[in-house]
């Protein structure tokens, strides 16, 4: 079970945008990585994942969500996880 505690606290409309996600029915495995998975595989499913991200009309409330949570896995806001990483990291120096 995942970390609760670290989740920013919500606010009402904190999760309205997700309403008018480009991902919104989409099958979750597109944006979630396989156990083990890795090389070519990964960067293709990433790819996938990342170019419906290109068009969603509220790809930056997902990143600032992503990156406010330290979201751990998947592709959010268009970003993987070690981007959204350095993304962290560089805001920090």
């Amino acid at each position: 079970m995942g970390e609760i505690r670290r989740l920013p606290e919500l606010r009402e409309g904190d999760w309205d945008w997700q309403m008018s996600a480009a991902c919104r029915g989409q099958d979750t495995a597109t944006f979630y990585h396989p156990e083990n998975e890795r090389g070519p595989s990964r960067a293709r499913r990433e790819m996938q994942a990342k170019a419906v991200c290109s068009g969603c009309p509220v790809v930056q409330s997902c990143l600032r969500w992503a990156l406010a949570a330290r979201e751990p896995y998947g592709v959010w806001g268009g970003l993987s996880v070690e981007e959204r990483e350095r993304l962290i990291t560089a805001r920090s120096a």
